[in-house]
């Protein structure tokens, strides 16, 4: 299936050590032909990091995708049944974001537009990166695993030994797995060994 023409939402959270992995990625689907707005969490909004300045990630958005950046929950809301997304994509999608989806919480813009896409029965596609996946999280990550029209991009441990509890998945695989959801499939595998010794 071909994502050109195809209106593609990406929602970025604050993991932010991923940012590098993530925007090459919504790049490669502008160049597929999507249209592809970005929506952008308050924590990627307004904080700066050793892995970089919020202001520079919101510039190198700005270079990827010439669509309006959604920046707050109203403006999200409307991406539902007035102007519905054809594929909603959060990447990267930390824990606190994966509790908060998993028990119906929308209290940012990412995931304002995650529900407003889950009201029209359009696909989910979350690709985590959390340190808590296989601890308390891990029950927020099943809830969503088993929930209709959401999606994973496949995923494993990135570092078993130092980080035994920490998920995180393969960005590359975005597109595949947005390509696969559009028909309300799970890509496969989508459990993966991420970690390279």
């Amino acid at each position: 299936m071909s994502l050109k023409g195809k209106h593609i939402g990406f929602g970025l959270t604050g993991s932010h050590c991923t940012y590098d992995e993530v925007l090459p990625i919504m790049k490669q689907l502008v160049e597929m032909g999507a249209k592809v707005t970005p929506f952008v969490s308050y924590t990627v909004q307004s904080t700066d990091t050793k892995f970089g300045k919020s202001e520079d990630w919101i510039a190198k958005i700005k270079e990827i995708t010439k669509e309006p950046i959604v920046d707050t929950i109203p403006k999200a809301e409307p991406f539902g049944p007035q102007t519905p997304l054809d594929c909603m994509v959060i990447a990267p999608m930390t824990g606190n974001s994966t509790s908060k989806l998993a028990n119906a919480l929308t209290d940012s813009p990412v995931l304002m537009a995650a529900k407003a896409t889950m009201r029209t029965h359009g696909p989910v596609v979350v690709a985590i990166s959390t340190n808590d996946a296989l601890g308390l999280n891990g029950v927020n990550v099943m809830r969503l695993m088993a929930t209709k029209n959401i999606f994973f991009v496949p995923f494993g441990q990135d570092h078993p030994y130092k980080k035994p509890n920490s998920l995180v998945a393969d960005m590359t695989k975005i597109p595949q797995t947005i390509e696969s959801a559009l028909n309300h499939e799970q890509f496969q595998p989508v459990l993966i060994e991420r970690y390279k010794d």
